[in-house]
């Protein structure tokens, strides 16, 4: 016999509020089952909290049965009484009411259903307490507020409520796993360049790393000078340029090859960016371009460029100093409005975390690296983050970076899947120049010669592959990164 329904507050008038969304009987069933089979908690704890209850005594004898059965006891009518205040449950006492609650169990089979509707409840209600402080916020906003951190804010809650408790995890079987490995094989068969993740358009790069990898958080660092933003950029037009995709019947965008990419420019405008890129893909260099010193042969050449940029689904948020929350609500509406395969931030130094009175810049970055290598699981989608490199390359002989380089290189280093440097020795070759006409003016000249337009990306770190270096050229003009043509592989020559 299933118990009284509880009634611990008078009845309200017609004019009253609603009841917040619940279901008492649902409670009741599963806390009988858990108390008659605690095998029933087992399957229902991983997603289901004592705060998921609508009445709080049904809540504390979840909590009460949980904390039994962690300790290798069992949790019965007899033993959970001494853990509960007695009170007057509709005429019963809290142990009678445990009694009732046995009488009307269901099976542990139905366990997992019944918990499943008291989550989903709980959901709603949530979604009613963030709605009525989306309202109180909007009425009561102070005068500095803006609704876009009001709304931001609002995203924040909503996500933080959609990833609690998720019910839908656990162990797989094994068969189930490989099932997924296969199909990660076969897209990467079907995919350009074979790789099983998506393509840089560099190749050397590429088979290195087997292409940007899902959820990795992959770090560029390098100097001032070094190229940084200007590899990733490339990077980011190459995936937004080959990108194709299939139109789901629910309306979604399935990716078949090059990705759909966001951009967080925190330290150029867009349109910096843009010209930048202008630049990279016409072959007329920006500083043309911005003076306007070009030819009509100039003019067509950007003309067709642009009509071919226009089409990418490349993304750009120009919006300086934002936080690591504003960012990860900035990146998840992406993926919900026009989908997401590859996210780019430039740079790290100049997002901003939570602040904290106390905190210092170390602990600011640390939350900031967890925070995006967090977005890229989240999204399942590679995270580029451009980082600075600290003054102590520059007073060795060997300006080759290394780990130890990374400004606040503890969490960097540690949250980051991948960790890749740029180099380009040209640059602090050409600052050394001796007096012109020496014989060291020869020998630089020489050695100026051996590197000019070489780049070396160094893999510092790779979580799930080998670390070394790659060779690429670089033309500093139109700023941009392409494969190295080595001896080796040139066709042969014809006297």
């Amino acid at each position: 016999m299933m118990p009284p329904a509880l009634s611990l507050a008078p009845p309200p008038s017609e004019e009253a509020l609603r009841l917040a969304p619940h279901n008492i009987e649902a409670e009741q069933a599963l806390l009988g089952a858990i108390m008659v089979h605690n095998e029933a908690y087992d399957r229902i704890s991983d997603f289901l909290r004592p705060d998921h209850f609508y009445e709080e005594i049904h809540a504390r004898i979840f909590e009460s049965a949980g904390k039994l059965i962690h300790a290798g006891k069992i949790a019965t009518p007899i033993t959970l009484k001494v853990f509960l205040p007695d009170q007057d449950l509709g005429g019963l006492t809290v142990a009678q009411y445990l009694v009732r609650l046995t009488q009307g169990a269901t099976t542990i089979i139905n366990a997992i259903e019944y918990g499943r509707v008291i989550y989903d409840l709980a959901i709603r209600r949530n979604l009613i307490t963030i709605g009525e402080d989306i309202v109180n916020a909007a009425f009561d906003a102070p005068v500095e507020a803006s609704p876009r951190q009001q709304i931001e804010e609002a995203e924040r809650k909503l996500f933080a409520l959609a990833e609690s408790g998720r019910y839908e995890g656990g162990f797989q079987s094994f068969a189930s796993a490989l099932t997924t490995a296969m199909d990660v094989a076969a897209k990467a068969y079907e995919r350009d360049g074979h790789l099983s993740g998506v393509s840089t358009g560099l190749t050397d790069l590429d088979r290195q790393m087997g292409g940007l990898q899902r959820s990795d958080l992959i770090v560029l660092a390098g100097r001032p000078g070094m190229g940084k933003t200007a590899l990733a950029t490339n990077i980011a037009y190459n995936i937004a340029r080959t990108w194709r995709g299939e139109k789901l019947p629910d309306g979604t965008v399935l990716t078949q090859n090059g990705g759909i990419v966001g951009f967080f420019s925190l330290e150029m405008s867009s349109e910096q960016l843009a010209t930048r890129i202008i630049a990279e893909q016409s072959g007329i260099p920006s500083y043309k371009i911005r003076r306007g010193d070009i030819d009509e042969r100039d003019f067509e050449a950007l003309t067709d460029a642009v009509r071919v940029m226009q089409e990418i689904p490349l993304y750009i948020d120009q919006t300086g100093g934002i936080s690591i929350a504003q960012l990860t609500a900035r990146a998840r509406r992406l993926k919900r409005q026009q989908g997401l395969d590859l996210l780019v931030v430039d740079y790290i130094q100049l997002l901003s975390g939570a602040a904290k009175k106390g905190d210092n810049r170390v602990q600011e970055v640390t939350e900031i690296t967890t925070g995006l290598k967090a977005l890229a699981k989240e999204l399942e989608v590679p995270i580029i983050a451009l980082s600075q490199l600290s003054r102590q390359v520059e007073s060795r002989d060997d300006k080759r970076p290394q780990l130890s380089d990374l400004r606040e290189s503890g969490s960097i280093e540690q949250d980051a899947d991948v960790v890749m440097f740029v180099f380009r020795e040209e640059y602090y070759l050409r600052n050394r120049e001796p007096k012109p006409g020496s014989e060291e003016h020869m020998k630089w000249q020489t050695d100026m010669e051996k590197i000019h337009g070489r780049a070396e990306v160094i893999i510092g770190k790779q979580r799930h592959g080998p670390t070394g270096t790659i060779p690429l050229h670089f033309d500093a003009n139109i700023t941009r990164f392409s494969n190295l043509a080595v001896e080796g592989s040139l066709p042969e020559r014809y006297e």
